[in-house]
């Protein structure tokens, strides 16, 4: 069986999306807003069978792409880049959630739970990003498939 036929709820995100991050602190102050463009691919390449490219830019022109390559195994996937590590695993027809830590800072973590309509056309996420077990600051981004 494919990675694909595995993890069906993952592979409904085969595409581009468009939305927008906005970093909110633990006082629910947004610190950060940017718009965002991520291509979810399924390559057919056994090293790595899923492959993300984020594309951000901020109000003030700055710019920012990022590749996550991911392996798969036992019904997860698995990202081991130079900026992060963790895995992402399927919860029901709708949801995938994802753990990870940034290899800067390998102490603290973060859960994302990914939700895609059951149309497939827009996503819902939300990132918590904990420093030493305590919530610090959430992320929320709205999404919707342009390709």
């Amino acid at each position: 069986m494919s990675m694909k036929t595995e993890m069906p709820v993952l592979a409904r995100h085969e595409g581009k999306w468009q939305g927008e991050y906005i970093h909110i602190d633990a006082n629910a102050n947004i610190v950060d807003r940017h718009a965002s463009l991520l291509t979810c691919r399924f390559p057919d390449n056994e090293e790595h069978p899923y492959y993300q490219t984020n594309e951000y830019t901020w109000a003030d022109g700055r710019k920012e792409v990022i590749q996550f390559p991911a392996t798969y195994e036992d019904g997860k996937i698995y990202f081991n880049t130079e900026r992060i590590d963790g895995y992402a695993w399927e919860v029901d027809e709708l949801t995938v959630l994802l753990k990870w830590t940034y290899r800067h800072d390998p102490a603290n973590y973060l859960y994302e739970m990914i939700q895609i309509s059951p149309d497939g056309n827009h996503r819902a996420r939300t990132w918590r990003w904990y420093e030493s077990g305590e919530l610090i600051k959430r992320t929320v981004i709205k999404e919707k498939r342009v390709a």
